[in-house]
């Protein structure tokens, strides 16, 4: 690709490409069109705040902003976009910008850069500069429209829309309410009361002074300015070389003439608009593109008496805003009505950032041609859409009903317009005067404001009459389509509708339907949500049709749906015919909301106050370098893994594939090229060593196999999925693929005893003392994802004598450091491991990130050439393992009062292949399973080697699930006694007793134990009692959708562990510091620079006070600072904070002498002059200390609670989180912003787990979900929408650091919270089932699963609910 930067100018050829990126211009010549604007940007320029996080348009990381100009209504469009998916050639004559391209460090910082910083919205950092351009983007637009002009510091966007920016943004991190916070301080209507703790006003200041400290927005600013040399660049061009072409037509016969001339060559072109089905097709290489968006027939939306025709390349957004601005045209109301509901449908359908390159037309072709399951055909096939394609010379409109069931659209054809007919063409021939159309549409999804495919969608249009004689409602006509439930595309449910019209409608004639449509809406691929599809179609066919069957009947009471406000009912017929309002706000808009209550410390100044994150606008602005980052070095290549897709398998040979051209694949790395007195060593712990590669047997799916090195990571990539593996399974046994297949065949980890817990008390004894007993119950956990924002990626580069420097996105240089040594047989003094930040960890890049890292270093001591990766994100997903899965069974006695007297577990841990993390799990388990007060504990946990992937730790490894064994424990003794499961978590709670019994090593004094006064604290701040009532109440009137509420403990027993610090004082005054704790957006260094502030503050000089802003934390060095250690466990922080502080005190002691001197010569001693004259005097400015935790202060407890409150929709099975409180001891906070900000992402990702996340996999161990569209982190609408956090800050214990206490993983176990408040209203379901069957017996004994998914919920609130309460109704008739 050859790159000039320099001035445009009207002039310019067509045949290169032109356009600006932050006001900088670039013109191109000879580019390959394969290539995204994603991968220009990063290699080719310096801007690098665009990140790839999925390749698949699923995240926003890699967001951009696109300017264009239209030269006839002379107005720039500005729209956000993945620059992933968008093709470079697309951008002809455009203006981009990222976020460092609206404010940097050089030129100043945006207000929406400051303002993430101010409000703590930012923590690893690696997703923030796309959330900042989507936020950019929204307030660019809103300028635009002729609303009032705002107060001063204002934008004219509105809360709703601000917060709105960034959903469908994914962040792993923060917990998003941060996010939602700084977005909505833009909008002119935002509460200020609402707006959570910032760096900017301090609770109780008035509006004026709060906003007087905001960061200035000025909304008549320009925040993008369209480069004037643009204006002159005309759209249309043409790129063309041997191997490839880029073209774009004008006008219809210039496309044709296209079509025909390839169609003579016998070559394909890819037709595009706005690439986005790349990012689920993975289509990457074509060498020819026609561009469809210069074609003016294909972009155009009109309207006629006979309906209204969209352009097949007009965009989705476009599309959205042009049929809701229909409410105010000449249309019918009925029509009108339909329009805004279908662009209300559309405004679920995937991102705003995809609506607005994706166009109609090509969601349509590739649910035609591909089987993509679309929303868009299933609910313009209701409305009875018609398609017009051409065919070479030949043009036809035909129904899209007839489009769907063709055969796949041809290469030489093009669907054109896609045309919405207006009511007079649906109309049947005996409708009379006052029928009236009734139209609604339904999507279920794992996300509620879309961001996901549906389980299944549906459409219903009904033409419906009032019948004088019974007063009910006759069906004249209806079309009812389904899509997305595995099919090959949306289709209409013709025997259903048949059976419906020309019907007076009644409970019989729907609960025939109903019967009907189950049998008819079966995917034709068995799947394990079957049933759970058929049961929706079911479900969105009864709430469309009851609330018409009985107009005078609409209390939930007597049955009818409430809830659903946009239900159509008879009162409609009362309509008149010139009515032509339109509600576009059916779904919902967000305004999350939270309080936090802090206190801030005063005794260790700046410790305790909740400063900015370090580096906090630097990451927004996407100036803070990442790994990948950094610019590649001379001759540099790329890697990337061939993995094996069996189990267990002899690898008898790899090829790369031949019909690709692969000429610029340099090597391919396996064992056999592991050096002369190198091992084969991927990852070492104290409990076993992972090899780097398979030698001759692959063990499990994702199992290392080969490295392939290539000239650029897309050509790697492309090479490694080529690959092709000759397995052989001769002679060798069948593969362990259960835990119990593992026990079975003595597959079984030897635990040494120093890591094998204690049991507690005598089982026996406590067995016999139970009134009741509960034996072998039952329960699985699955595994999790880690999902951090950056992908495993290492840069290696060969040096002098044998060394080489390694840049590694790790958690463990120290790890990666003496593994690559021992790989290449070199000593550890040859080998030199950086890094500065990672973008999210989790445990994830623990021993995982050595692998990585050897992987490249290999390559490049052999190639000697730089050679770096960054993974994808499917072969991330594939191979990373994740949280451990495992089954238990287990035996409870308990008294009648609720009193457990003894529990006993067998647990069965699956480790995957390697147990190199696993062996440490029973501690884990058993250390958060301990929280409650069992009387006595035995258990019997195996750790399994199977042919799985190997499970790593993953963010509270073990004390996640050993927690939540608790709550499933606690709650079947309650379902078993009847009582209230919230009092038996009460009476056995820990006394301090019973603590020192179950936690020997960890109790403390009984002042520390806050347990008691955190819960019954808990129970008044968030009026938990009252609003079990109100619970109770909405249940008993409700009959379509359950609350339910939970309030559960958390204790967490921590080891800080030894760690290194050092901190050096430069001749100027300021100071560098390096720890061995790895910032992995836990804001380490912001606590580290807080403590060298306080601790070099003792000297008691003149400007110790402004320390702060001297202190920069840097990267860490393995050469420079040795035995880093793991940064895990939560507590590396405040281990780190304290060498720190050693460090200091060294360095105040050599100090004090000179300035006691200086103090006498001079009174009162500036910092700067004591720090100029120690160096003038040889002082050594430079202290290391290593800090070795005391065995009093080895290991403490950590204490919290949360109370959530969930409603469930008992059609859908979807979970709506209202709200949660929680109450978290943090000791003496360090900083109570960054210590809010672990809680709230930590449950956040707790959530995940126990509500969302399903980390599938095959028979084989294959993971399923291995991509944004089918592995569902939470987004901004699946949080509380009330999030309130209360940070303790409880008693002085000097016996840790500065009384401080973690933050980073606890709070995960509190999101148990939600699942059990889940069940409370699944419980509540169930029982209202059973009255419809007129069994009232205690129906309490069931268990939900994990996690408890839509289809999860549904099966256990009834699939055929639906048709039981109709029955229930005719009965009672």
């Amino acid at each position: 690709m050859e790159t000039k930067k320099e001035n445009g100018d009207s002039g310019t050829p067509p045949t290169s490409l032109v356009f600006g990126v932050n006001g900088e211009s670039f013109e191109l010549s000879n580019v390959d069109p394969s290539t995204t604007l994603l991968q220009f940007l990063r290699t080719q320029t310096r801007f690098k705040s665009v990140k790839l996080g999925c390749g698949e348009g699923g995240c926003g990381a890699c967001l951009v902003l696109i300017s264009k100009y239209d030269h006839v209504l002379d107005k720039v469009e500005d729209f956000t976009a993945n620059s992933c998916l968008t093709l470079l050639c697309s951008i002809h004559g455009c203006s981009i910008t990222t976020s460092e391209g609206i404010g940097n460090t050089k030129e100043g910082f945006h207000p929406i850069h400051e303002r993430i910083a101010g409000f703590h919205a930012t923590q690893c950092g690696f997703c923030t500069p796309g959330m900042c351009v989507s936020l950019l983007g929204t307030l660019v637009n809103a300028e635009k429209t002729d609303r009032p002009e705002p107060p001063p510091g204002f934008s004219k966007v509105t809360a709703s829309e601000a917060e709105m920016s960034v959903a469908g943004h994914l962040c792993r991190c923060t917990g998003y309410r941060p996010i939602a916070d700084a977005c909505k301080s833009f909008a002119a209507d935002v509460d200020m009361e609402d707006l959570g703790l910032n760096s900017f006003w301090r609770k109780g200041e008035s509006k004026d002074i709060k906003l007087s400290r905001l960061p200035q927005y000025d909304s008549k600013h320009k925040n993008v300015s369209f480069p004037m040399f643009l204006k002159e660049i005309k759209h249309d061009v043409f790129m063309a070389s041997e191997e490839h072409s880029w073209q774009r037509p004008t006008s219809l016969e210039e496309l044709q003439k296209l079509l025909e001339l390839n169609q003579a060559n016998g070559t394909c072109a890819k037709l595009v608009v706005g690439n986005t089905g790349m990012g689920y097709y993975k289509d990457t290489e074509h060498d020819k593109y026609i561009d469809l968006t210069g074609v003016s027939e294909l972009s155009k939306i009109q309207k006629d008496g006979s309906g209204i025709e969209i352009g097949a390349a007009v965009v989705i957004s476009k599309a959205i805003e042009v049929l809701k601005q229909e409410s105010k045209s000449d249309f019918t109301s009925d029509f009108v009505m339909i329009l805004g509901k279908i662009a209300d449908h559309m405004s679920k359908v995937a991102t705003g950032f995809i609506r607005n390159t994706g166009s109609v037309g090509g969601n349509l072709v590739m649910a035609q041609r591909n089987h993509f399951p679309s929303d868009i055909a299933t609910i313009l096939l209701a409305a009875g859409s018609m398609v017009h394609i051409m065919s070479g010379s030949q043009f036809e409109w035909l129904a899209l009903e007839e489009f769907l069931e063709r055969s796949p659209l041809g290469l030489d054809s093009v669907l054109l317009n896609i045309k919405i007919p207006s009511l007079e063409f649906n109309k049947s021939e005996s409708s009379e005067p006052r029928s009236r159309f009734l139209f609604e549409t339904y999507r279920a999804s794992p996300r509620p404001l879309g961001f996901a495919l549906s389980y299944l969608n549906a459409a219903f249009l009904v033409e419906v009459s009032p019948c004088e004689d019974t007063g009910g409602t006759m069906i004249n006509t209806c079309r009812l389509s389904f899509g997305g439930f595995g099919n090959k595309h949306a289709t209409r449910s013709k025997n259903v509708e048949e059976v419906l019209a020309g019907k007076l409608l009644s409970v019989s004639i729907l609960y025939d339907a109903v019967n009907l449509l189950t049998a008819t809406i079966v995917p034709k691929d068995e799947t394990s949500k079957t049933a759970y599809i058929s049961s929706l179609a079911a479900c969105f066919l009864f709430q469309f049709f009851n609330s018409l069957i009985d107009s005078t009947a609409r209390l939930a009471n007597n049955g009818n749906l409430n809830g659903y406000t946009n239900l159509p009912s008879v009162k409609a017929f009362k309509l008149k015919e010139n009515q032509k309002q339109v509600h576009h706000d059916t779904f919902p808009t967000l305004q999350s909301s939270g309080k936090q209550v802090i206190e801030a410390g005063s005794e260790y100044h700046p410790i305790g106050e909740p400063i900015v994150k370090s580096g906090a606008a630097l990451q927004a602005s996407g100036e803070a370098v990442f790994v990948d980052d950094i610019p590649s070095p001379t001759n540099c290549l790329h890697g990337a893994y061939i993995y094996s897709e069996k189990p267990l398998a002899r690898i008898k040979s790899i090829k790369l594939s031949s019909e690709l051209q692969l000429d610029g694949v340099r090597d391919v790395i396996s064992s056999k090229d592991i050096p002369d007195g190198g091992e084969n060593i991927g990852s070492k712990s104290s409990l076993g060593n992972e090899p780097l590669f398979a030698d001759d047997i692959a063990k499990c799916v994702g199992d290392r196999l080969a490295f392939v090195v290539a000239d650029t990571q897309k050509l790697a990539d492309i090479a490694a999925n080529s690959a092709m593996v000759d397995y052989s399974i001769e002679n060798l046994e069948p593969p362990i693929l259960s835990v119990e297949e593992a026990v079975e065949r003595s597959s079984v980890v030897q635990v040494p005893p120093y890591l094998y817990p204690k049991q507690v008390g005598d089982v026996s004894k406590g067995m016999a003392e139970a009134d009741r007993k509960i034996l072998s119950a039952e329960m699985k956990l699955g595994s999790q994802y880690y999902f951090y924002m950056e992908t495993q990626t290492a840069l290696a580069v060969p040096d002098e004598d044998s060394c080489i420097t390694i840049y590694s996105s790790s958690q463990s240089p120290e790890g990666v450091h003496s593994t690559v040594a021992r790989c290449l047989g070199i000593p550890e003094n040859n080998v030199r491991v950086i890094t500065r930040r990672v973008g999210g960890g989790f445990g994830g890049k623990s021993a995982k990130s050595s692998a990585v890292a050897t992987s490249c270093a290999l390559a490049a001591h052999k190639l000697g050439r730089p050679v770096r990766m960054y993974q994808n994100r499917k072969t991330d997903m594939i191979m990373a393992g994740g949280r451990h899965p495992m089954k238990i069974t287990y035996n409870v006695g308990f008294k009648n009062d609720g009193k457990i007297t003894a529990l006993e577990l067998e647990i069965l841990v699956n480790a995957g292949i390697f147990p190199s993390f696993s062996a440490v799990m029973p501690l884990k388990i058993v250390g958060a399973l301990k929280k409650y007060d069992w009387g006595a504990l035995s258990f019997d946990i195996k750790i399994c080697r199977t042919n799985h992937p190997t499970r790593y730790a993953m963010r509270a490894p073990g004390d996640l699930q050993g927690s939540f064994i608790a709550e499933a424990v606690i709650e079947n003794v309650a379902a078993t006694l009847s009582m209230d499961v919230d009092s038996i978590r009460s009476i056995n709670l820990h006394t301090y007793t019973s603590l020192k019994a179950f936690y020997p090593d960890s109790f403390g004094e009984p002042l520390e134990y806050t347990m008691p006064s955190i819960w019954n604290k808990l129970a008044v701040s968030a009026n938990y009692e009252l609003r079990a009532e109100m619970v109770k109440e909405f249940n008993r009137i409700n009959t379509w959708k359950k609350r339910g509420i939970s309030r559960v403990p958390v204790l967490y027993e921590l080891t800080p562990r030894p760690t290194p610090g050092k901190v050096s004082i430069l001749s100027d005054g300021s100071a560098v510091v390096e720890v061995g704790g790895i910032e992995l957006g836990q804001g380490l260094w912001t606590k580290v620079k807080q403590m060298a502030a306080f601790g070099l503050s003792a000297i008691q000089c003149d400007g110790t006070e402004e320390l702060l802003d001297k202190v920069r934390v840097v990267q860490s060095d393995t050469v420079s600072l040795i035995q880093g250690g793991l940064t895990a466990g939560s507590t590396t922080s405040e281990s780190s904070c304290e060498a720190v502080r050693l460090s200091c005190n060294i360095l105040v002691e050599r100090l004090k002498p000179l300035k006691e001197k200086l103090q006498e010569e001079m009174g009162s001693v500036k910092w700067e002059t004591l720090i100029l004259q120690a160096s003038m005097q040889a002082v050594n400015l430079s202290a290391s200390s290593f800090y070795v935790p005391s065995k009093n202060s080895n290991k403490y407890l950590n204490y919290g609670a949360a109370v959530s409150e969930v409603e469930i929709d008992l059609l859908t099975g979807e979970t709506r989180f209202l709200q949660t409180d929680i109450i978290y001891d943090c000791g003496m906070s360090l900083n109570p912003a960054v210590d809010l900000g672990q809680i709230e992402g930590c449950f956040i990702q707790g959530l995940g787990f126990f509500m969302l996340e399903e980390y599938e996999t095959n028979l084989d161990g294959l993971v399923l979900a291995d991509g944004t569209w089918n592995y569902k982190v939470p987004t901004i609408d699946t949080i509380p929408q009330q999030f309130n956090v209360g940070v303790l800050n409880s008693k002085h214990n000097k016996k840790r650091v500065l009384s401080s206490k973690a933050s980073g993983e606890p709070p995960l176990l509190l999101a148990a919270a939600v699942h059990c408040a889940t069940r409370a209203a699944a419980k509540e379901a169930r029982k209202q089932l059973l009255s419809w069957s007129n069994l009232d017996g205690p129906d309490s004994k069931f268990q939900l699963e994990v996690p408890a998914t839509m289809p999860v919920l549904k099966e256990l609130i009834g699939l055929d609910i639906v048709e039981r309460y109709l029955k229930w109704k005719m009965d009672k008739k």
